[in-house]
C-alpha cells in the first residue's frame, strides 16, 4: 500500500518538501512544512519518492545546470501524477522567482509555482489550482510579509535557525541572490529576541541567527552595532545554552562583533568567514569589498580574543581570470589561517550573474588540478589541527543523525562547542538527543574527532525532554503519516567538497 493509499485510509492528505541549496532554503522549508501541516497535511514517510498528495519543490538557482535538474525531477513525477488524480505539484524557492512563467511551459503538470517573497501563500495556491483545475503563477517582486510570521514545522527539537533578515546588499558578480532574494530587510530585535525565548520555552538550547550576510544586521535600521547588541542580548536568556551564526561577510565583521563573541558565554568559540579567493586582483573581479591583508587581520584578531575558535570557510576555485599566481595567493591564505575545514567550489556559472560572461573563462581540466591541490592541502591542515584536540576535554550536544556508522561501532555523535563533529562511546546510562555529555578526545582524523574512553559525565537537559517527547507524540500518530525528518538542527562544520550549498556569502 502506498503512502497516499494509507494517508487516505486514515483521512488525511500526505506532503514532502524537497529543498535544494543554502541555509536559508532549508529554513524556508521548514516555514513551507508548517504552512502545510496547519492546513492540515502530515509528512509522508522518508524515501516516499513523490508518493504524497502534495510534492513541494524548494529550489535553488545558484549553481549551474539547476533548471535541467529540477526538470529532470519533475519529468520522473509526471506519470505518477498521471495515475493518481488529486495529487498535487508545486514549484518554490529562487529558480521559481527567476524563471516564473518558464517552468508552467515546460512542465505543463506543476500546479503551482511561487517565488521567495511569498511563500505563505502555498496552502491558498493549491486549493486555488484545485478548485479553478488550472496552474496558479505568483511571483511576488518583494517580501509579503517575513517568513518568521508564518507557521513553523522545526527540522529539530533542540536546535532552532532564526532568520535576523532576509535579502542582500552586495553585488558579488557569482552571485545572483540579491536580484532574486531583493535587498536585505532587518527584523526588528525584539521580535527576533521574542522568537528566540519562545524557542528556548519549547526546550530548543541551541540557536543559530541566519542571513545571508548576518553581520551586516542593522544596516536596515539604522544602527551599526546592531549585530553585536543582539549576540549580547542572546547571552541573557535563560536556558540557551549555545548561539551560533551564519554567514559573515568579511566587509561588515567589525570589532564589536568579535569582543561580543568573546564576551558572550553562551556564544561559541566557532566562525563561518567566506574568503571566495585569497587573490586581492580575483575578489575585486567577484566585487568582493576587502582584500587579503583584511581578511587575514580579522583572522588574526578572532584568535587572539578566542584561542580556540573553530574557523571554516568558503573557496571558489577558477573563477574568470584566475591566474596560477591569484591561485597561488588562495593557497597562501589557506596556509596562514589555517581553517578547521573549508567548503571548496570549483567554479560555475550561474545563469544572470556578472561573472558568466566574462572573458578568460578557465578550462575544467586546469580548475579540476587546482581544486585538487587545494583539497589536498585543506585536508593536512584540518586533520593537523584536528590533532590538537586530542587530549581535551569536551561537553558535547548530543546529535541526531550525525553519525552514519554510529549502530555498528555502538557510538553516539554530537557536537563540540566549536562545532567538531565527535563520534564518542554509548554510555551505560540511556543518553538522547539534546542531552550534553563530557567526553575526553582520543583520536583525530581530518573531519571528526573520536572519544573511545567512558563517558565522564551526562546531564540530561530540557532539550533532551523536549527530544524525548516530540519522539513520543509522533510516534502516536496513525500507521502511515509517521513524520520523517531530515535530520538537520544546528548547522554542521562544512566539509572539504564540492558539495551543495550557494557559496555566494
Amino acid at each position: 500500500m502506498s503512502s497516499s493509499d494509507r494517508s487516505q485510509a486514515v483521512g488525511v492528505k500526505t506532503y514532502e518538501v524537497r529543498t535544494y541549496g543554502c541555509q536559508m532554503n532549508v529554513h524556508d522549508s521548514e516555514r513551507l512544512s508548517g504552512l502545510l501541516e496547519d492546513a492540515g497535511y502530515v509528512r509522508a514517510p522518508e524515501g516516499s519518492d513523490g508518493d504524497a498528495d502534495v510534492v513541494v519543490f524548494n529550489t535553488c538557482a545558484v549553481r549551474e545546470n539547476a533548471d535541467n535538474k529540477l526538470y529532470g525531477n519533475l519529468g520522473h513525477l509526471a506519470p505518477m501524477k498521471t495515475k493518481r488524480p488529486g495529487m498535487q505539484i508545486a514549484v518554490g524557492g529562487c529558480l521559481a522567482q527567476k524563471d516564473r512563467d518558464t517552468i508552467v511551459k515546460r512542465a505543463p503538470w506543476v500546479d503551482v509555482v511561487f517565488g521567495t517573497h511569498n511563500i505563505g501563500k502555498l496552502p491558498v495556491l493549491l486549493e486555488r489550482a484545485r478548485v479553478q483545475e488550472e496552474a496558479q503563477v505568483e511571483i511576488a517582486e518583494s517580501l509579503e510579509a517575513f517568513p518568521s510570521t508564518l507557521p513553523t514545522r522545526r527540522e529539530s527539537a533542540y536546535a532552532a535557525w532564526v532568520s535576523i533578515s532576509v535579502g542582500c546588499n552586495n553585488t558579488c558578480t557569482f552571485c545572483i541572490v540579491p536580484a532574486l532574494r531583493g535587498k536585505e530587510k532587518d527584523r526588528r530585535p525584539g521580535d527576533i529576541l521574542a522568537e528566540v525565548e519562545a524557542l528556548v520555552a519549547e526546550g530548543v538550547s541551541e540557536i543559530t541567527l541566519l542571513g545571508q550576510n548576518v553581520n551586516a544586521y542593522g544596516s536596515d535600521i539604522g544602527d551599526r552595532e546592531a549585530f553585536s547588541k543582539l549576540l549580547r542580548a542572546c547571552g541573557t536568556i535563560d536556558g540557551l545554552e549555545r548561539v551560533r551564526f551564519t554567514s559573515p561577510h568579511p566587509r561588515d565583521f567589525t570589532d564589536d562583533v568579535i569582543a561580543a563573541m568573546a564576551e558572550t558565554p553562551n556564544a561559541m568559540p566557532q566562525l563561518h568567514m567566506p574568503l571566495q579567493s585569497g587573490s586581492d586582483t580575483v575578489l575585486k573581479a567577484m566585487r568582493r569589498s576587502y582584500r587579503q591583508e583584511r581578511y587575514l587581520g580579522i583572522i588574526e584578531k578572532v584568535r587572539a580574543a578566542i584561542p580556540h575558535a573553530a574557523i571554516t570557510t568558503d573557496i571558489i576555485v577558477g573563477f574568470p581570470g584566475e591566474t596560477e599566481e591569484d591561485f597561488e595567493q588562495t593557497l597562501h591564505v589557506v596556509r596562514e589561517a589555517r581553517f578547521a575545514q573549508a567548503f571548496t567550489f570549483q567554479y560555475s556559472k550561474r545563469p544572470g550573474t556578472p561573472a558568466a560572461t566574462m572573458e578568460n573563462q578557465i578550462p575544467k581540466k586546469v580548475v579540476q588540478a587546482r581544486y585538487e591541490r587545494l583539497v589536498a592541502l585543506q585536508e593536512e591542515i584540518s586533520w593537523d589541527e584536528n590533532k590538537k584536540q586530542v587530549g581535551r576535554t569536551f561537553e558535547l550536544m548530543v546529535a541526531e543523525g550525525e553519525g552514519r556508522k554510529d549502530g555498528a561501532t555502538h557510538r553516539l555523535s554530537g557536537r563540540a562547542p566549536d562545532n567538531r563533529l565527535v563520534h564518542f562511546t554509548k554510555p551505560e546510562q540511556e543518553v538522547r538527543p539534546g542531552d550534553v555529555v563530557t567526553v575526553e578526545i582520543t583520536y583525530a582524523a581530518p573531519h571528526h574527532l573520536l572519544a573511545e574512553g567512558p563517558v565522564l559525565d551526562v546531564r540530561r537537559t530540557r532539550a533532551g525532554d523536549a527530544w524525548e517527547k516530540r519522539n513520543a507524540a509522533e510516534a502516536a500518530k496513525p500507521a502511515g503519516v509517521m513524520l520523517g525528518l531530515p535530520k538537520i538542527g544546528a548547522p554542521a562544520p562544512l566539509p572539504v567538497a564540492a558539495g551543495s550549498g550557494c557559496g555566494c556569502d
